[in-house]
């Protein structure tokens, strides 16, 4: 079985939003703070609408039968749409079990709609059984099918006021948690140029998660005691062997994993 834990981090859509509020001459910084403006007056904070959102960086943590891999798709010149495609490539090529933090509220539904406004076939994601039995009672998109494992909202019971941010979930299991900044700090580094550190901060991200979740398979009883300080012990050492400076501030700060 192959596992893509997976996160995506956003900034505001501007060029939809200089076509929806009629814009145009605006700079993105200003049509930008137009849009979190006038979200601040429906709802009283900044949060865009999923279709508001545009994608700059899609890191996966990937545990295949050999080995385990972190990485940011793409490069720092790959366009949104290469970034989607790649996503769901990754489904086609390997049907993996998904895990995500908040991926059925947020990262998924937004990955819809850049899916849909660039053209990205997405046909083994969609599956529910039409072409292949097996994804009848185990698709994505069904909230209860463990193909997509939404740690948070599993973990909340599918109650909405039991969620939890990820990073104290980590904190409170011995976790580094979030790394270098975090996601109301993703516009301000991306108007610096600073694609770089936004791509580090969401591998850091998918670690955390995938570190969550090995904790939740112990739980279930899919894996054993042992069993699960194997699996740490197979991400320390594939983060040393990257060598990446996030990767070794990571483990670094990582205080246990038992």
């Amino acid at each position: 079985m192959t596992v893509f834990v997976f996160d995506i981090e956003t900034v505001p859509d501007v060029e939809t939003g200089r076509r929806l509020l009629g814009l145009d001459g605006l700079s993105d910084k200003d049509v930008a703070n137009v849009m979190f403006q006038q979200r601040r007056q429906e709802t009283g904070h900044e949060f865009l609408r999923h279709h508001l959102q545009r994608i700059v960086a899609i890191s996966v943590a990937m545990r295949g039968p050999d080995k385990f891999t972190v990485w940011t798709l793409g490069d720092i010149h790959s366009t949104e749409k290469e970034l989607v495609e790649r996503f769901f490539h990754g489904i086609e090529k390997y049907t993996p079990t998904l895990v995500s933090w908040n991926g059925k509220s947020f990262d998924l539904p937004v990955l819809h709609y850049r899916a849909l406004l660039h053209g990205v076939n997405a046909q083994r994601y969609w599956e529910t059984g039409e072409q292949d039995n097996n994804f009848r009672w185990n698709n994505y998109l069904n909230r209860f099918h463990y193909r997509h494992t939404d740690l948070m909202d599993v973990l909340a019971g599918y109650e909405l006021r039991a969620v939890a941010p990820l990073h104290e979930i980590a904190l409170m299991l011995g976790l580094p948690g979030k790394l270098g900044m975090d996601g109301a700090q993703v516009w301000p580094a991306f108007q610096a140029g600073e694609l770089q550190r936004i791509r580090d901060y969401c591998e850091t991200d998918v670690i955390n998660t995938y570190l969550v979740y090995l904790r939740f398979q112990r739980m279930r009883g899919v894996m054993d005691t042992h069993e699960y300080q194997q699996e740490c012990a197979v991400v320390r050492e594939a983060l040393r062997a990257d060598g990446r400076d996030h990767l070794q501030a990571f483990i670094h700060a990582w205080q246990g994993g038992s």
